[in-house]
């Protein structure tokens, strides 16, 4: 849980990075890719991180722009990563300027629980971070290069005088 907007405003601040730096790397065909038949695909993923920054915080009583309707899924990668973008920055900007460190505290309902808002923003980060997992998958499986978010990806091992692992 976080206690201090500012202590959430870092974390964000670099987890919303790692996400942008993903969906950089989306391609319109890559939207596509799917693990197998009747499971999300890449792009729907992608569109649910992004409009889930929304949905999840609607439970509080923050107030901003960002996409809240996970249908239809877009077929841009550009419009994808630019509506994270957007959505991200509103949800920054309205955690600065409506909360304080008072409001971490405060509780809120969510999915049948009385929980603090400092919980929900924690939950809000690691179900991005979760869906982030899901799409480097499905973005190897389309050929994409995944960039390293928690460290150097396979493809930036060199740029750091390393040795990828022997497979």
């Amino acid at each position: 849980m976080f206690q201090t907007v500012e202590h959430f405003l870092q974390s964000w601040t670099f987890e919303a990075t790692a996400t942008q730096n993903l969906l950089q790397q989306l391609t319109d065909e890559s939207l596509h890719q799917a693990i197998t038949a009747g499971h999300w695909t890449l792009g729907r993923i992608a569109w649910h991180t992004v409009t889930a920054i929304r949905i999840i915080s609607a439970n509080t009583d923050l107030t901003f722009e960002a996409p809240a309707e996970d249908f239809p899924v877009p077929t841009s990668a550009q419009l994808i990563a630019d509506s994270y973008h957007q959505a991200s920055n509103a949800f920054i900007d309205a955690v600065k300027t409506q909360w304080t460190d008072k409001t971490m505290n405060e509780t809120i309902e969510f999915i049948g629980q009385s929980i603090p808002n400092g919980s929900l923003l924690l939950f809000l980060l690691q179900h991005q971070s979760h869906h982030r997992g899901q799409m480097t998958v499905l973005m190897r499986q389309a050929g994409l290069a995944v960039p390293g978010i928690y460290g150097p990806a396979k493809e930036e091992w060199a740029q750091f005088g390393l040795q990828a692992p022997k497979m």
